[in-house]
């Protein structure tokens, strides 16, 4: 592929410190479109200046050639100067990140299936069917690690609690049938109680919710009030590497459906906004390197109150590092200075 050919992520800078509320949008936009189009600031051919966008003061810049955006990001400084300006405006620029919430990793228990299905034969029938996701080998206990997009395991995880639904509807009926109750072996019991959520958010007594799990605690540390509910919501949540599953249900004896339902639609159009806007870094600590991670986890503290809109989560062998493309730049860089 030609180097102007490239894919528009990689044409793409991030611009931050743009003077917010100044002029009319359109203006600044065209200023901004000036300002990266001059050979002074080792500009070139702009395609597209994205502003307003949804962080205050950032901006997005798609140049026509893959080689400018190398260009740019090698001035030391950029000001933004023109005459519809009383002064000029240090701007900061970075390359474009992809989302990095757009690869996750999840754990599939598979075993669940094991009496109903031949499990290696349901694998190759999810590998058809998800061609954008990449499966880990299956493991003797029956799980099976899948890494791909949010979307994409979301996708996933719908069409496997349709098959559990529809097994678990059939030992219904077998059961109605037979107008006795069977003893069941453990895996088909098994079956039943993991996808019972399932079956309820069917029914309207339960809905759930997949959300990244960097989404879903920025969401709880910054966003608090999406999940704030009151006595007649029960919300429950349960972690799977890289993916968090929220369970709403009504706790109430009357019934209220559509109280759950507006709880769920506010906590679902949250995430969108979230996904769209933040950007995560991991910072890998040594397995059995406790002081790195220790000296890692107090630089990471240290820097809290200078970028409070950032969040920190410890694991074991990393650190996530959330926020918003501009924020999160400078917070990496930090880190960097300080190790």
């Amino acid at each position: 592929m030609a180097t102007g050919q490239a894919a528009k992520p990689a044409r793409t800078v991030v611009v931050a410190g743009v003077p917010d509320g100044l002029l009319h949008d359109e203006v600044m936009a065209d200023i901004l479109m000036i300002h990266f189009q001059m050979p002074k600031n080792n500009g070139g051919d702009v395609e597209e200046v994205s502003y307003p966008t949804m962080n205050k003061g950032v901006a997005y810049v798609t140049f026509e050639d893959q080689e400018v955006v190398e260009s740019v990001l090698k001035k030391d400084e950029h000001r933004l100067e023109d005459k519809r300006l009383s002064r000029y405006y240090p701007l900061k620029v970075t390359r474009y990140c992809e989302n990095v919430f757009s690869s996750v990793t999840s754990v599939l228990n598979m075993s669940i299936f094991k009496d109903q299905f031949v499990v290696e034969d349901l694998i190759e029938e999810l590998k058809k069917k998800s061609t954008a996701l990449s499966f880990g080998p299956l493991q003797a206990n029956g799980h099976i690690s899948v890494q791909g997009s949010f979307p994409a395991i979301t996708l996933l995880r719908d069409f496997l609690l349709l098959k559990a639904k529809s097994l678990s509807e059939k030992d219904k009926r077998e059961e109605s049938k037979s107008h006795q109750r069977a003893k069941r072996r453990p895996q088909q019991h098994r079956l039943t109680t993991e996808t019972s959520n399932f079956v309820r958010d069917a029914d309207g007594e339960k809905q759930v919710v997949v959300l990244d799990t960097g989404v879903y605690h920025y969401m709880k540390r910054f966003f608090p009030r999406t999940f704030q509910v009151n006595d007649d919501v029960v919300i429950s949540d349960i972690t799977d590497g890289d993916v968090t599953t929220v369970y709403l249900g009504n706790a109430g004896r009357r019934s209220d459906v559509g109280q759950v339902l507006r709880v769920k639609e506010k906590i679902v159009n949250q995430s969108i906004k979230l996904h769209k806007a933040l950007r995560k870094e991991r910072i890998y600590c040594k397995e059995h390197a406790r002081d790195e991670k220790r000296r890692y986890k107090r630089v990471c503290d240290s820097l809290k109150l200078c970028f409070p809109n950032v969040l920190t989560i410890l694991y074991d062998t990393y650190i996530d590092v959330i926020g918003n493309p501009s924020e999160i730049f400078e917070f990496m860089k930090e880190v960097s200075n300080r190790i």
